[in-house]
């Protein structure tokens, strides 16, 4: 199954332990296949630079650099597909789904509502993690 993660999802899981970690798990066990692009490679490594994640950061003992490096290597990079503005609220998701379009995915998981109210974006089903990995239960 070809998976994008929304950086909300890639953040929590890589940060705690919860459902997001166990979407990052089924990539390592090869359950699913993530794809990313640099533009949400480039909003990760934003996110994780801000303050409110350097205590995180401290108690894992790990550096940003480490996290999205390592993120890097259990996704295939892809050029997000140009597509019209869907995401009027938060021109910024589009970028999700453009990275998806391109590759190929079955699924976005995310826990922006934006996305999910949309539920699917051209046969690409849009998931939070708690029902993808339901889904991967099946």
């Amino acid at each position: 199954m070809r998976v994008v993660l929304d950086t909300n999802v890639v953040i929590s899981g890589l940060l705690w332990h919860g459902t997001p970690r166990k979407l990052l798990d089924a990539a390592r066990q090869h359950q699913i296949q993530l794809f990313t692009c640099h533009p949400l490679i480039e909003e990760l490594d934003d996110v994780l630079s801000r303050e409110k994640f350097a205590h995180r950061l401290a108690l894992a003992n790990v550096s940003r650099r480490t996290l999205i490096t390592g993120y890097i290597a259990l996704s295939i990079l892809v050029e997000p597909a140009i597509i019209s503005p869907v995401i009027e609220d938060d021109p910024d998701d589009d970028i999700v789904l453009a990275c998806a379009l391109a590759a190929q995915a079955d699924v976005i998981v995310s826990g922006d509502q934006h996305l999910l109210r949309l539920t699917s974006f051209q046969r690409i089903d849009i998931l939070n993690a708690k029902d993808m990995l339901q889904t991967l239960a099946e």
